[in-house]
C-alpha cells in the first residue's frame, strides 16, 4: 500500500562506517553533508566526568580528551547560525525566589542585546516570571495567528510530587524558557512583534497587561471571531498530509515519553537497591579476614556503579525528557495553527457559495471575499514556511538528543566496566609465599 510505513533498514553485518545515519534525510534536496561516525567511535574510549577509584584507594585515571558532549562536538551540525548576521540575542538566567504575603514565585532575568533600530537601547535586562512568558505567548497567538508559536513548558505541577521551587525544577524550567525566547528570536516575523519588544524592554510589564497596549491586527480579529458555523469540505492534500504526520508524530513521541519515564523510574528503584546492596559486602568483609579485601572491593565497585547510574538518570531527566515534552507540545501548537487555517478556508468557501447563489448579472466578486482569499493564501504560505523551519529544527535537535543519549550510555557502561575490572586482581589466586 502506498501509505504503508517503510521498514527500518537492517544493519546486518555492515560495519558502523557503512551504516546510514538513522536521522539522515532521504530527500536529496534536504540532505546536507553526509554524516559519518567519528573514528573515535571505533576505538576504545576512556571515561569522562567523575574519577573512579580501586578498592585499595588507588585512583583510576579516567581522563580523556572526550567530554560528555564529545560525540556532539564531533558531529558537524548546521544549526549554528552565522553570528555576524544576527542582530538580536536573548538569554534567560539568574532565577530568584520571591516570598510575598499572598504568594511565592520565581523570577528570571531576561537579558537582551541588539542592534535593531526598533529598540531604543543596545542592551536591556528585565526580570520576568512564568505568567509573563505566558502573557507573551498568548499575545503572539492573537496577533500572529498564521504562525507557529513555540510552546512554553507546562505550568501544571502536581503538588506533593514535584517541588516547583526545587533547584532541579527551576533549572529545567529556566532552560525551557530560554529556548522559548530563542525560538522567537530566530523567527523572521515573530522577533519583530511589538509584544515581544515590550516583553524584552518594559520595566513594568503589568502596566502593559492592564491597558492591553494595542488592538489585535486585522488578521487576528478575523480569525478570532470566525465561528464554528463554517464546515470545511476537505483540506488540500499537502495540509492533510501535515495533519496526518502530526497525529502520528504525537502518538509515537508520546509513547517514547511514557516508556522513558518508566525506565527512569525503574532506574531510580534499582539505584535504591544498589545502595543497600553494596554495603552488605563491606560488613561481611569485617567477619572474613581472608576475604576482607575482595569483599571490600566488591562493595566499592557497586558504589561506583551507583554513582554512574545516578548520573545517567539525571541526564535522562534533565536533558532527554524535556526535549520530548517540548516537541509533543510543539506538535499540538502546529495542529492549532492548522485548525485556524481550516477555519479561514471554510469561511472563504462559504462566502464563495453565497456569491455564486446570487448570480445577478455575474456581479464582481465582493471585496470581503477577496480579503478572505488573501487570508487563506497568507495562512498557507506562513504555515508551510513555519512547518519547514520546524522540521529543520526538529532534525537538528533530535540528532543532538540521540547523540547525547548515546554518549551518556557509553560513559555509564564504561564506568561500570572499569569498576568491575578493578576488582579482578583482588579475586585472582595469589602465589603462596614460602
Amino acid at each position: 500500500a502506498a501509505g504503508a510505513p517503510k521498514p527500518l533498514p537492517s544493519s546486518g553485518p555492515k560495519s558502523l562506517r557503512e551504516m546510514p545515519h538513522p536521522l539522515a534525510t532521504s530527500s536529496s534536496e534536504e540532505m546536507g553533508p553526509p554524516l559519518t561516525p567519528s573514528p573515535d567511535l571505533l576505538l576504545p574510549r576512556s571515561i569522562a566526568d567523575k574519577d573512579l577509584s580501586l578498592p585499595n584507594g588507588t585512583p583510576v585515571d579516567t581522563s580523556s580528551p572526550a567530554s560528555s558532549s564529545s560525540l556532539l562536538n564531533r558531529l558537524q551540525l548546521d544549526d549554528d547560525l552565522d553570528v555576524e548576521t544576527r542582530d538580536l540575542f536573548v538569554t534567560v538566567d539568574d532565577p530568584k525566589k520571591h516570598v510575598c504575603t499572598m504568594e511565592t514565585y520565581i523570577t528570571y532575568r531576561v537579558t537582551t542585546k541588539t542592534t535593531r533600530a526598533e529598540f531604543d537601547l543596545p542592551e536591556y535586562s528585565v526580570r520576568r516570571r512564568y505568567q509573563d512568558f505566558d502573557w507573551l505567548r498568548n499575545k503572539l497567538e492573537e496577533s500572529q495567528p498564521t504562525h507557529l508559536i513555540p510552546p512554553l513548558p507546562e505550568k501544571f505541577v502536581v503538588k506533593g510530587v514535584v517541588d516547583r521551587f526545587s533547584e532541579e525544577f527551576v533549572e529545567t524550567r529556566r532552560k525551557a524558557l530560554d529556548k522559548f525566547l530563542k525560538r522567537i528570536t530566530d523567527h523572521p516575523v515573530l522577533s519583530f512583534n511589538e509584544h515581544f519588544n515590550v516583553f524584552l524592554t518594559a520595566k513594568d510589564l503589568n502596566a502593559y497587561k492592564k491597558q492591553g497596549m494595542a488592538l489585535l491586527s486585522k488578521m487576528g480579529e478575523s480569525v478570532k471571531y470566525v465561528t464554528g458555523g463554517y464546515k470545511l469540505r476537505s483540506r488540500p492534500l499537502e495540509f492533510a498530509a501535515i495533519g496526518d504526520y502530526l497525529d502520528t508524530f504525537s502518538l509515537k513521541l508520546g509513547t517514547i515519553d511514557r516508556i522513558a519515564q518508566r525506565i527512569i523510574k525503574e532506574q531510580l528503584e534499582y539505584l535504591v537497591e544498589l545502595r543497600e546492596y553494596g554495603p552488605v559486602y563491606s560488613t561481611w568483609g569485617g567477619l572474613e579476614v581472608e576475604l576482607s579485601e575482595p569483599l571490600e572491593g566488591v562493595s566499592a565497585c557497586i558504589g561506583n556503579c551507583c554513582t554512574a547510574l545516578e548520573e545517567l538518570s539525571e541526564d535522562m531527566t534533565e536533558d532527554f525528557l524535556p526535549v520530548l515534552r517540548e516537541y509533543i507540545l510543539y506538535a499540538e501548537s502546529m495542529k492549532n495553527v492548522l485548525k485556524k487555517r481550516d477555519q479561514v478556508q471554510a469561511e472563504y468557501e462559504a462566502k464563495l457559495e453565497a456569491v455564486a447563489l446570487k448570480r445577478e448579472d455575474r456581479p464582481k466578486v465582493p471585496t470581503d471575499v477577496e480579503k478572505c482569499q488573501d487570508r487563506v493564501e497568507c495562512f498557507n504560505a506562513d504555515l508551510k514556511a513555519d512547518m519547514e523551519r520546524w522540521q529543520n529544527n526538529k532534525r537538528q535537535d533530535f540528532r543532538q538528543l540521540l547523540m547525547g543519549m548515546a554518549d551518556k550510555n557509553i560513559q555509564y557502561y564504561e564506568k561500570c566496566l572499569t569498576a568491575w575490572e578493578s576488582i579482578i586482581p583482588l579475586l585472582q589466586d595469589k602465589p603462596e609465599t614460602k
